[in-house]
């Protein structure tokens, strides 16, 4: 169902919708710019589609629409987004809103579980996909063969897929306060992160971006001798030996709750630990080692940025299907392991 058609529910007096839309397609310096809709752009928990949005417009893209479970939702997201400049017509149904406005590219920001159902729609419908992370993480098996099916049909259909974990592209800020990182030199990373939910949930929510880092500056690896640490929700403390080639990396990943902004994280490499603040009012991200202070792009943006001319160029995304392959594999190991702790952990009995 398309909002914007009929009459509005009720909260659409509190948002003072406006049911203009424009179907112009502008062109910018001779090319058509990359049409968008967005899966999951509100912020009910914590999500983080409507910034997303605001860097595919940012670079040019025309965020054309946005798909939400609800109409109460969908309208706050759609108007959430004007804010930045753009109109993006709601939805309920993701094939009204695909026909209706036929986008070269989706980004999927919905709820992990949903991931797998949408990810085949797009590849049958040919739409280049932008993915937040965890991938594919569901209650089903066989996860490792259905990546493999999926990007097996995006590589034949020639489709762009690349998977937002964010922090790699952090990394040549990271250098320019903490100085350069040399593989022969590295022998342990830490990170720690405050997911939005407790518990197990905190595994497929944060992990995603160490494995990341770690596969873009070391390589593919193997997780050995894993082991945890944690007092039930609140808290998980991972550590684990990341093996690549004939060498081997320490792994620390603290991962404590909390809701409230700004939320905690750091991270560095042989104990050059940088930490992250947020200048909220105008969305400038900092990072501090010691006594220095570097205002950093967001990774956020130079994610999506990467995807968009992967998608114009005709190039590889830099976290793309290898990378998604490795990632997803290593998580599984983290969580299945982790369920083994669970089965024995203190709390419990």
């Amino acid at each position: 169902m398309c909002l914007a058609d009929g009459v509005l529910p009720e909260a659409s007096a509190v948002l003072e919708y406006d049911c203009f839309f424009s179907k112009t397609r502008e062109i910018r310096e001779g090319v058509t710019p990359l049409s968008v809709s967005i899966i999951g752009a509100g912020r009910t928990r914590n999500g983080i589609g409507e910034y997303i949005g605001k860097y595919f417009h940012k670079h040019g893209a025309r965020v054309t629409s946005v798909l939400a479970t609800t109409e109460k939702t969908g309208l706050q997201a759609s108007f959430a987004l004007r804010k930045y400049g753009i109109e993006a017509r709601p939805y309920t149904s993701f094939e009204e809103m695909v026909s209706g406005e036929r986008p070269d590219a989706v980004v999927i920001a919905s709820p992990s579980s949903t991931h797998y159902d949408y990810l085949l729609r797009c590849l049958d419908r040919e739409f280049h996909i932008f993915c937040e992370k965890p991938f594919l993480w569901d209650d089903h098996k066989g996860i490792q063969k259905r990546l493999g099916d999926i990007f097996e049909r995006a590589r034949e259909k020639k489709i762009k897929i690349a998977m937002n974990s964010q922090w790699p592209f952090s990394i040549d800020d990271y250098e320019k306060i903490c100085g350069e990182i040399r593989i022969e030199e590295i022998h342990h990373f830490s990170m720690r992160m405050s997911p939005f939910s407790p518990g197990r949930v905190m595994i497929p929510e944060s992990v995603p971006h160490p494995l990341s880092i770690l596969y873009c500056r070391l390589g593919p690896g193997e997780i050995r001798n894993l082991n945890f640490e944690s007092d039930g929700e609140e808290k998980i403390t991972i550590r684990f030996n990341y093996v690549f080639g004939t060498r081997a990396c320490d792994v620390l990943i603290r991962l404590v709750h909390q809701k409230t902004q700004p939320r905690e994280f750091s991270y560095g490499f042989n104990g050059r630990i940088v930490f992250r603040s947020l200048d909220l009012k105008n969305y400038e991200i900092y990072f501090h080692h010691g006594d220095k202070k570097l205002r950093i792009a967001d990774p956020l943006k130079l994610s999506v940025k990467n995807f968009m001319d992967a998608v114009e160029k005709g190039t590889d995304p830099f976290i793309g299907p290898p990378h998604i392959l490795h990632n997803v594999s290593l998580l599984e190991a983290v969580h299945d392991g982790f369920s083994e702790f669970e089965k024995r952990a203190p709390w419990k009995s």
